[in-house]
């Protein structure tokens, strides 16, 4: 059964188009992610799900509800995680607790079984005003107050940005356990290599899906010839590279750059023609989720 369906959503402001003609659905109980760097219209789409905008054109539900006609339902029913802190930093980490759960008319007790994993790690410190916790502690707080009144749907923006790696992985863990107790996870993020993580991701960029599908499935969509390139001095390689004929793109990626050829690409000529490199090594590399969306993106 889908819980989120969206058909042709449009959000514009002024002249900039934040969402052009956006469609997708989320089944029940799925970890779905928004893949995309910043502009790509991701905070834009939370926003008009969460009821905070109206869309310009087509339509969006929630639950089966409308998010024009229905829209103080839904906020009863999904918890909201916005990009940036939103809490109250003059407040402890209790009292902000307690404020967001009598927002909701529940009492914290009701709901401390399903933010206990999360709200245990930052408890101890629940008389330090929340703006002088860490990043790390900021976010769990946050998740925990968007769980307080037991929300059917979560949407994060971005959840993980500006936290450092260990607690990168511990929300992730925390997700999981989440979307193992039915809650269905709208979650957005610019990092690519969380997409694997989820149980499918849309991949967007400017205000446009470019492609949907589970991470593996993305993957297997990528039918070009691909090449990892290194040398010692690999500025000069990735300038060299774009100017062989048969190189369709090269990008950085980590320890190396990686080359699309397309069908007039040589393996032996491009080795000629930049032998005056040193260390210079080409060998065939298996595409990843940045590989497909850099493809589409050109598209």
């Amino acid at each position: 059964m889908d819980v989120i369906e969206v058909s042709g959503l449009s959000k514009s402001f002024g002249k900039v188009k934040a969402l052009d003609s956006v469609s997708f659905s989320v089944k029940r109980g799925e970890l779905f992610g928004l893949i995309g760097p910043d502009g790509a219209g991701k905070t834009t789409l939370f926003r008009l799900l969460t009821t905070l905008l109206n869309p310009g054109t087509g339509t969006a539900s929630i639950d089966g509800l409308d998010i024009i006609k229905d829209y103080l339902k839904i906020r009863s029913r999904v918890g909201y995680m916005p990009g940036r802190f939103s809490l109250y930093p003059d407040l402890t980490v209790e009292e902000n607790l307690i404020f967001f759960a009598s927002l909701f008319g529940v009492k914290v007790e009701d709901s401390y079984d399903l933010v206990a994993p999360i709200y245990k790690q930052i408890e101890p410190f629940r008389t330090r005003q929340a703006g002088k916790l860490s990043g790390g502690m900021k976010q769990k707080l946050a998740l925990s107050c968007a769980l307080i009144h037991h929300p059917s749907v979560l949407f994060l923006d971005e959840p993980t940005t500006g936290i450092d790696a260990v607690s990168r992985g511990e929300l992730w863990d925390m997700l999981q356990k989440l979307k193992e107790k039915g809650i269905t996870i709208l979650v957005s993020t610019p990092y690519m290599d969380e997409a694997s993580l989820c149980d499918r991701i849309a991949l967007c960029n400017e205000g446009r899906i470019l492609g949907i599908d589970s991470p593996q499935g993305i993957v297997e969509k990528f039918n070009l010839k691909l090449y990892a390139i290194r040398a010692d001095n690999m500025f000069t390689l990735l300038e060299a590279a774009r100017q062989v004929e048969g190189v369709a793109e090269c990008y950085p990626f980590g320890q190396t750059h990686h080359l699309i050829a397309d069908e007039k690409f040589d393996i032996h000529r491009f080795t000629e023609q930049l032998e005056a490199l040193s260390n210079l090594t080409i060998k065939p590399t298996k595409p990843a989720i940045e590989d497909v969306f850099i493809k589409l993106m050109k598209q």
